[in-house]
């Protein structure tokens, strides 16, 4: 079987694209690898296409055959990684916190240790008038499931 380490290995040392980062490796038991790039600015089809070339280049299907899947994340592939918490600062975000309940926010910061959030206070809340700051500083142990809300609302108004 083809070893998930020598994957991201070999994706690493191709990178060369300071926007480009591997976010995940998956390698099944019938050698599917499945690749999966993020960038600070998306990342166009062709990287995938060159990151595709050049995974093909260095393993032998003649030794062991494999299937190579080279692809962006998902809009619904949930943030797993602090840069890429720091692209999407300034957009609404769904988590599930430590309590398991789901929670909706505005990403405001993010670093290596966590991030800052400005939780959506719902109309209910706001009469009560809840003390809890809506402005928190999250660890990122403290969120989990993190996924960006795709909007279509337009943002003329």
């Amino acid at each position: 079987m083809i070893e998930k380490s020598r994957i991201t290995a070999i994706v690493e040392e191709h990178l060369k694209d300071p926007d480009l980062f591997l976010v995940e490796v998956k390698v099944s038991g019938r050698n599917k690898i499945m690749v999966f790039l993020d960038g600070d600015k998306g990342v166009p089809i062709s990287s995938c296409a060159e990151v595709s070339r050049h995974i093909e280049s260095q393993l032998d299907r003649d030794v062991e055959d494999f299937e190579l899947e080279v692809s962006s994340v998902g809009v619904d592939t949930p943030l797993t990684m602090p840069r890429q918490f720091v692209k999407n600062v300034g957009r609404e975000i769904v988590y599930t916190d430590a309590e398991g309940k789901k929670v909706k926010a505005k990403l405001i910061e993010a670093g290596n240790n966590g991030i800052t959030i400005e939780k959506e206070i719902s109309k209910k809340k706001k009469k009560k008038e809840e003390a809890e700051d809506p402005v928190q500083k999250l660890t990122y142990n403290e969120v989990k499931d993190v996924k960006v809300q795709v909007s279509f609302k337009s943002s003329d108004k």
